[in-house]
């Protein structure tokens, strides 16, 4: 089990630019872009508890994800949180299926990630907006938010599957999605 501490940002794509160009100044080491599909369940005990059930698709790899959120710091999201690899997806929606879980919310981003001392710092695009993480303690957060010049930005409390359920457009199945415009082939 771990437990993931981090604070997320609302900003916009000038500020994404301007903090890719700060993480670069301060010597941050890239570790990764790719593009996600996040696939989130509910039903049974998770409708009983903040938790969710998330299956991510990337290039790289599928993984399951359980979260549950922990303490009341507004300014942190904390939660505790399993992680696997799935080798098989058709599998693994199966069993999820199978035990009961419902597919509930579908979220599409674009993610840029960095390493700067002890905290990983992500950009984040999605449909309705841009986004900055820092996670790490709270300690090396707050020295992190400090080296950005992030402290005047406006932080975010909810995650994106709640962001998603504001900002997304329902299917005709009942799932809310969050999807990038498809670019037509010319």
């Amino acid at each position: 089990m771990a437990v993931e501490i981090e604070k997320k940002y609302v900003i916009d794509k000038k500020k994404l630019i301007a903090l890719a160009g700060r993480l670069i100044e301060l010597g941050a080491k890239f570790t990764y872009e790719t593009f996600e599909e996040n696939y989130l369940h509910r039903g049974g005990l998770l409708d009983l508890r903040p938790a969710v059930l998330r299956l991510r698709k990337t290039e790289q790899r599928t993984t399951l994800t359980y979260k549950e959120k922990i303490g009341n710091d507004s300014a942190f999201k904390q939660q505790i949180e399993f992680e696997t690899d799935v080798s098989d997806v058709e599998a693994m929606e199966n069993i999820i299926d199978r035990l009961g879980y419902k597919l509930a919310v579908v979220y599409e981003k674009h993610r840029k990630s960095w390493h700067l001392g002890n905290v990983e710092v992500v950009l984040d695009e999605l449909p309705f907006g841009y986004y900055m993480e820092i996670e790490g303690s709270k300690e090396d957060i707050l020295k992190t938010e400090k080296l950005l010049g992030a402290k005047d930005l406006v932080p975010e409390a909810r995650g994106y599957p709640r962001l998603t359920l504001k900002f997304g457009k329902e299917t005709k199945n009942g799932v809310i999605e969050a999807r990038f415009a498809k670019k037509n082939a010319a």
